[in-house]
């Protein structure tokens, strides 16, 4: 039985369409949402193993902006790039080719795996007014408070891409595991809630082009945070962390906001590396106050 969307009502109130663009020598499928003379436009990256999907609770309460939501190359819609190993430079270079060709000066926000590829893009020269970076990688993933789940998920990943094809596709693809993932993340204790965000995952935790990309993909992730790019970011910077968060400590989140040159950290008590389901109505409002016109440098 399909599970209804709690944030169903107020997404469907937001015109949304479907496109494409050449990059890099791919195809990315993007999806726009909301008005196109809308005052200002975020371009949201999604985390590592999701699709663009996953953001839309957070859009769902970003009435009147416009949102560019793609899908990362190697998920969900989008192919993997030709020729390219999918580390962080390519999903980098991705990103400052993507963003310029579709929504040239918009906003960049990155949630989990896409705050590095964000932060990555930006110190290198990506043109931005404003950086938004929800549920930020503060700090090495393997450092975290589940640094030996962390450990045994870079086991996970190795053993499906050595394995022959069809057996290391079925465990990467599990949905035993996915469910593991999903329980082990998720903090609310409202049932419903948790049944939508396990369908979340369920649907679309899998949607990888093939084990490959997802084996680079998943180096890159526990390989860099966001530290590396943070001290040369100039642009306006929102952090928004969760309290909970198992994967970047909020200790870590709070010492992460002191190496950009400007920058802010709003923490959302409660709720752990699932801010985007959880809890994205406070995620949306710390968004909208610092992008509110009065702010400079916002378009």
């Amino acid at each position: 039985m399909p599970v209804m969307s709690p944030y169903a009502d107020l997404l469907d109130r937001i015109p949304v369409e479907r496109r494409e663009v050449e990059v890099l020598g791919g195809t990315t499928a993007y999806w726009v949402y909301g008005p196109e003379d809308a005052e200002t436009t975020i371009l949201a990256v999604h985390g590592f193993r999701g699709e663009h999907h996953g953001l839309e609770p957070v859009i769902a309460h970003l009435e009147g902006f416009r949102v560019i939501s793609p899908d990362l190359p190697g998920f969900g819609e989008t192919p993997p790039l030709p020729g390219r190993t999918h580390d962080l430079d390519a999903y980098g270079d991705w990103l400052r080719a993507f963003a310029p060709a579709v929504a040239p000066g918009a906003v960049i926000l990155g949630h989990s795996f896409g705050s590095i590829v964000a932060s990555s893009a930006v110190a290198g020269g990506l043109e931005t007014p404003r950086l938004i970076l929800v549920n930020p990688i503060g700090a090495p993933a393997l450092e975290g408070p589940r640094g030996i789940l962390t450990r045994l998920a870079v086991f996970y990943y190795w053993a499906g891409k050595k394995l022959p094809k069809p057996v290391g596709d079925a465990l990467l693809r599990s949905g035993i595991v996915v469910r593991v993932m999903s329980t082990s993340m998720a903090k609310t204790h409202d049932a419903e809630l948790r049944r939508f965000i396990h369908d979340q995952h369920d649907t679309y935790f899998s949607r990888f082009a093939d084990r490959d990309v997802l084996h680079d993909a998943f180096l890159a992730s526990v390989s860099h945070d966001v530290r590396e790019f943070a001290p040369t970011i100039a642009q306006p910077t929102l952090m928004v962390a969760a309290v909970k968060d198992d994967i970047t400590p909020i200790e870590a989140e709070r010492t992460l906001v002191k190496l950009f040159p400007d920058a802010e950290l709003v923490e959302i008590p409660d709720v752990g590396h699932l801010i985007h389901y959880e809890t994205p109505e406070p995620a949306a409002d710390a968004i909208k106050r610092f992008l509110a016109p009065s702010s400079p440098g916002t378009r």
